[in-house]
Order: C-alpha cells, then sequence, then structure tokens
C-alpha cells in the first residue's frame, strides 16, 4: 500500500502544475485556480487509493478542479455585479464555464478549448519568471505553482517566517494577474527562458548547498530543481542550454551520498570517498554533457556541466584532468563575468601552475570585488573568496595567513557545516 501511496504522490506531483496551467489558460484567475487544483489533488489523494487511479489521471483532475473553480466563480459576489451590469448586452451564459466533458465546438474533452499538455507546465514556468518579479519572488512562485511545494515548505527553505513568504508569494500572484497566458513569442523567447533556467539553477544550488541553517544538503529542493528541469526538456529536447543545465545538476547530485560524514559534518570533493558516488547518475549526466556540447554553440551551463562531467569521470582526486578544466574555465569566464565562476577558474590555476599562481588570480578577483563594495552591498566580498585562499595559503605552507582566512570564512558564512568545517580547518593548523 505505501508503494502504492508513493505512486500516487508522483502522479500527482507530476499533473499538478499541467492542472494549474490550463485552468489558468482557460479562466484567468491564478489564486482561485490555484486553490481548485489543491482541492482536486487532496480528493485525489482520498479516492484513487480506494477506487484505482483513472485511465487519464489528467483529464480527471482538470475535470474536478474546473468544476471547484466554477462553483467558486459562480458564488463569487463582484463576479454576479459584473454580470448583472453586462446583462443587456452579453448573453447570460457567456459567463458559465461549460461543464465537465462539453464546451465550445473544437474543445478537448476537458472542456478547456483544448487538450491540457505539458506545453502549460513551461507556459507557467514563464508566467512564474515574469521579468516584473524579482529574482526572490519568481523562485517562491515556481516553487510554489510549478514544483507544488507548500508556502511553509518555501519559508523553511529560505528560513524566513511563513507569514513573510505567504506575503511575498501574494504579491508576486497580483504583479502576473492580467498577464496573458501564453509562451512567449520569439523576439523575448530567449530571455524568458534564460529567466527560466536561471531560477531553476538558484532552487537547485541552494537545495545542493544551503546558504544558512543547520543542514548542507536540501534534498527536496534539489530533486525538485531537477524534476522541474526534465519536465522543461521534454519540452524543448534540442535546446542546448535545458541539456546542459539537467546534465550539471545530475551530475552535482551524483556526488550527495559522499558530501557528509556519519555526523553531518561536510567532505570537500578531493576528500570524498568517489566509491560512494551515483555511478548511474554520473554515467546519465555524462551523456547529457555530451549531447549538450552537441546542440549548439557551447553557453555557461554546457560549459559548467562539461567541468563537473570531468569531476566525476576521475576515479580518485589526483586524476583529475586540471588542465582541461582551466581550459573550459578559461571559456566560461570570457562569456560571463560570474564570481563564482571566477573564483573556479582561481582553483584550476592553481592546480595546474601551483598554488601561488592561484592566490595571484584570488587577490586579483578580491581587489575587484573591495572596489565593487564600495559602491554597494552586492558587490561585497563573498566567503567563499577566503575560504579558496585559505585552502591556497595551506597549500604554499602559510599556515598563520591560512588559519586568519579560514577564521574570517567561518565568521562570514550562515551555514552552520561550513562554518563549522572552516572552524575544524583552522584548529588543525593549530595543532
Amino acid at each position: 500500500m505505501g508503494r502504492a501511496t508513493d505512486d500516487i504522490e508522483d502522479l500527482l506531483r507530476r499533473h499538478a502544475p499541467q492542472v494549474l496551467g490550463a485552468l489558468v489558460r482557460r479562466y484567468g484567475h491564478f489564486d482561485p485556480a490555484e486553490d481548485s487544483v489543491q482541492e482536486a489533488l487532496i480528493a485525489a489523494a482520498e479516492q484513487w487509493p480506494r477506487d484505482g487511479i483513472p485511465d487519464n489521471p489528467r483529464g480527471w483532475l482538470i475535470r474536478v478542479a474546473s468544476r471547484r473553480l466554477t462553483d467558486r466563480l459562480r458564488s463569487d459576489e463582484a463576479r454576479r455585479r459584473r454580470e448583472e451590469t453586462a446583462a443587456a448586452l452579453t448573453p447570460a451564459d457567456a459567463f458559465v464555464a461549460p461543464p465537465p466533458g462539453e464546451g465550445p465546438a473544437g474543445a478537448g474533452p476537458s472542456g478547456l478549448g483544448r487538450a491540457p499538455s505539458e506545453d502549460d507546465t513551461l507556459t507557467l514556468l514563464f508566467l512564474c519568471c515574469h521579468p516584473a518579479l524579482s529574482p526572490a519572488a519568481q523562485i517562491a512562485l515556481t516553487l510554489r505553482a510549478v514544483g507544488g511545494l507548500t508556502t511553509a515548505e518555501i519559508a523553511r527553505a529560505h528560513l524566513v517566517p511563513e507569514a513573510t513568504m505567504a506575503q511575498r508569494i501574494s504579491r508576486a500572484k497580483r504583479a502576473v494577474r492580467g498577464t496573458q497566458f501564453r509562451q512567449p513569442d520569439a523576439r523575448d523567447r530567449d530571455q524568458r527562458l534564460a529567466a527560466v533556467l536561471q531560477v531553476l539553477y538558484l532552487i537547485f544550488n541552494e537545495g545542493y548547498t544551503a546558504t544558512a541553517g543547520p543542514d548542507l544538503h536540501r534534498t527536496d529542493l534539489a530533486r525538485e530543481a531537477i524534476r522541474l528541469t526534465r519536465a522543461v526538456r521534454r519540452l524543448l529536447p534540442h535546446e542546448g542550454r535545458v541539456t546542459g543545465l539537467l546534465a550539471l545538476m545530475v551530475l552535482t547530485e551524483a556526488r550527495t551520498p559522499a558530501r557528509t560524514g556519519p555526523d553531518g559534518e561536510l567532505i570537500p570533493l578531493d576528500e570524498q570517498d568517489r566509491a560512494l558516488w551515483d555511478r548511474t547518475a554520473v554515467a546519465e549526466g555524462t551523456a547529457l554533457a555530451e549531447e549538450a556540447l552537441a546542440q549548439g554553440p557551447a553557453g555557461d551551463y554546457q560549459l559548467q556541466a562539461a567541468i563537473a562531467a570531468l569531476h566525476d569521470e576521475a576515479e580518485r582526486a589526483e586524476d583529475t584532468d586540471w588542465p582541461q578544466i582551466l581550459a573550459l574555465y578559461d571559456l566560461l569566464v570570457r562569456r560571463s563575468p560570474d564570481p563564482a565562476a571566477a573564483l573556479g577558474r582561481a582553483v584550476a590555476v592553481a592546480m595546474v601552475q601551483g598554488p601561488r599562481a592561484g592566490l595571484a588570480e584570488v587577490e586579483a578577483l578580491a581587489k575587484t570585488a573591495g572596489t565593487a563594495g564600495r559602491s554597494g552591498t552586492a558587490g561585497q566580498r563573498h566567503y567563499r573568496l577566503d575560504a579558496v585562499r585559505a585552502h591556497l595559503l595551506e597549500r604554499a605552507g602559510d599556515m598563520a595567513a591560512a588559519r586568519t582566512a579560514y577564521r574570517a570564512a567561518a565568521d562570514a558564512t550562515l551555514s552552520e557545516p561550513e562554518a563549522n568545517y572552516l572552524r575544524r580547518r583552522a584548529d588543525r593548523l593549530d595543532g
């Protein structure tokens, strides 16, 4: 029974954004549609284990959710007032949604104009990543509407009160209210897809290494980001950026079993037991990375995936092909001024040319960050800069400076596992 319940939960999670997209496309009411979909999901969770999964589960969910939404709209007082105002000009039945199974000519069996498909998932993603929203709002709305996470779950992931997250999501919904529910046209599709992929990338990163709190890894967020990226790839199988992002996620997540010790302590990449890595995931991610590079000009995600594949293919840390990784980082930093990529390149320089060469790169990055920091907090130095500096100073034999840098990094991070790891490194040098 437990396995059957899990299968039903997976099925409901997969169909939920498609059902919500279908209702929003037809009715244009985001909040009532979301509530109606939730009621349909609850009804399915109660009935399907008892009565069995229907032949067309998505159609079943749409019919139930549509019925609930129609009831809501019919009972809405403001809507009744609008109907009365327009009654003289508009046929009375124009405001009544077609009952389940019927509909206007050309309508699909759901009565929503056309048969819903996973295209609605992508369209819903585009809506949640609307340029009018801040990145934080895009992430929250995507996790709520497309990922199916509760407001409480999203709040816990971001370490904010549930009421604060509820307000953030409500504001995001108001901001996109009235937006036409359709995929963007060719003129802005690339830009909007870039926003969608960036949001999925940020969700995965927060899941893989939480920026704050007692846990290093948020499995729910990381897996949700991978699931949503797989859904986007099913819709855009020949888009190299999508394939590259999925490859990067799969290759990175494959290392999860070896990232922490028995007490949850962080284990860095070069010290991990690689026998614990998920080799099935490594094989899938490597194949995806190769496919992504063949799908067009190499973009940021394709290059990052290629770097991740080189790390995962090495049976031992000392077998890592650092010259090739450095060459890929050279391409990456020329394409994008991303500080994380530049810091990764500094590490690669150190592994190829020696720790002093890497330290020179880190110091150049620190000067850039310091200059930007004088004009605003966005450019202030990140603790990872001190962490990398500490590691390279230790390799160069400057233990006193390494201790200072490790402690500076530990004091700056909000992640408890990372702070504990950095302090242990400093204490070890004291010993």
